[in-house]
């Protein structure tokens, strides 16, 4: 089951990789504007950040969703 998830992770990170490409090669070079957010998770604690005000409200309610799973698939490890 372990490898598994070593395998889905890497595959998780080469369609991540591949799409970045894609979305550089077919950008077309022009300037856009760029919005965007990110979580940071540093052992149970959450940090969110985003550009905008839309963009961290997106960030924040995908955080609450990740930490819910989190609880969900890890609450059986606890002793």
């Amino acid at each position: 089951m372990e490898n598994l998830f070593i395998l889905a992770g890497g595959f998780l990170i080469f369609i991540g990789t591949l799409l970045l490409a894609v979305g550089i090669l077919f950008s077309g070079g022009g300037r856009s504007d760029v919005r965007g957010g990110a979580v940071i998770f540093i052992g149970p604690i959450p940090i969110a950040f985003g550009t905008e005000r839309e963009s961290l409200v997106t960030v924040s309610i995908l955080m609450v969703v990740m930490i819910l799973l989190f609880y969900f698939f890890f609450r059986e490890f606890r002793p």
